[in-house]
């Protein structure tokens, strides 16, 4: 029997209604929104985990304005 991801968030997220991330047994990173847990989680190779957050982490994203050109 498979067990359920233990998905985590941010500690200064008091809503609740914030991003939460796992880490699944065949490596792979499930996101989903905290506001809609019952929803399917979104999910990416390691690979593609490890640079989006490099890409955070670095504030290469840009402004949230700036997600409308993508």
């Amino acid at each position: 029997m498979e067990t359920a991801p233990e998905f985590r968030q941010s500690s200064f997220c008091a809503s609740g209604s914030c991003v939460q991330v796992a880490v699944l047994a065949n490596g792979r990173v499930a996101m989903r929104d905290g506001k809609n847990p019952a929803a399917p989680a979104q999910q990416y190779p390691p690979a593609g985990w490890v640079s989006f957050t490099a890409l955070v982490k670095a504030d290469g994203l840009g402004q949230v304005s700036d997600f409308r050109r993508w």
